[in-house]
């Protein structure tokens, strides 16, 4: 049983510093220098553009996005496009996947599965979409997700909305290049509950834990 340690930040972690951190502790994952790692966080208001991104999808001009205080990164995950703010529990695993089946498939339905066990925990019915992506509550998208693996290393990862402000997502993009589906949060499906991510993240752990079978 590989062991992972997850590593928890209280504050907003800016993007571009996240995605550095990534990248370094990628290549000590590779030279295995480390164990198994997950970051969770959460990040000032962003918006990624992913490796399939269409361009077409982002609807509101650049300028006026960083006026309105939205950084605008075009990155190397797959997927298209998404965002993250405050609220929303962001998650990196840093993965030797040699470890975890070397098979990018399953991965990808190992993460969605931790949303649904974690979501599970609140009463809620989490589901997958044949054919796409992340984890749905009905026609409504609850968690997106993307990836990028170098010598079976893994970074990028998982972003649960929590509490954060969806108006983003409805306004200035289309989500993941998808059209006929909208996005909810468990601030929306659960009002009274008032979750904070901070809630979220212990039930979110013991899942990970659960689906990847790790130690501390």
């Amino acid at each position: 049983m590989p062991s992972t340690q997850f590593i928890s930040y209280s504050g907003l972690v800016p993007y571009q510093d996240a995605l550095h951190l990534q990248y370094e502790m990628q290549k000590e994952r590779q030279a295995n220098n480390i164990s198994d790692t997950v970051l969770i966080l959460e990040h000032p208001p962003t918006i990624t553009l992913g490796r399939r991104t269409n361009v077409s999808d982002l609807l509101t001009d650049r300028n006026e996005l960083s006026r309105l205080g939205i950084e605008v990164v075009e990155i190397d995950r797959g997927g298209e496009i998404t965002a993250h703010g405050p609220g929303q529990l962001v998650a990196y695993p840093i993965l030797d996947l040699k470890l975890h089946g070397q098979d990018l498939h399953r991965y990808l339905r190992d993460l969605e599965k931790v949303i649904i066990k974690t979501l599970e925990d609140f009463g809620i019915s989490g589901s997958r979409k044949e054919g796409l992506t992340g984890v749905w509550v009905d026609d409504r998208k609850i968690a997106a997700m993307g990836i990028k693996v170098s010598q079976w290393v893994s970074m990028h990862g998982i972003a649960l909305n929590v509490s954060n402000d969806l108006a983003t997502f409805r306004r200035d993009f289309i989500p993941c290049g998808i059209t006929e589906f909208d996005v909810t949060s468990l601030a929306e499906l659960l009002p009274k509950a008032a979750l904070t991510r901070q809630d979220v993240e212990p039930h979110f752990t013991a899942a990970f834990r659960t689906v990847f079978d790790t130690a501390e």
